[in-house]
């Protein structure tokens, strides 16, 4: 897994295992009706919602603001 050091921030890249997740870390999510666009927003996790180890497309989780879309950065770990 690549990682890259953001403004004091840790961004793991490339394909993110359901391992890598835990509820309560900050993530950049892509939401359903934002696939074409690729725009990303961000959030906690409140729920992990993909049930298989991997996805093709990434994991999908539920935001602590209700929204749903999949993983593609990992911002930083448990708050």
């Amino acid at each position: 897994m690549q990682i890259i050091i953001e403004a004091n921030r840790i961004v793991f890249m490339s394909e993110i295992k359901r391992s890598d997740l835990k509820t309560g870390m900050q993530v950049r999510v892509v939401m359903k009706e934002d696939q074409r666009t690729g725009k990303l927003t961000e959030g906690i996790v409140k729920d992990i919602l993909t049930k298989s180890p991997k996805h093709p497309h990434g994991i999908k989780v539920r935001l602590e603001t209700g929204e749903v879309g999949r993983v593609k950065e990992i911002i930083g770990e448990v708050l």
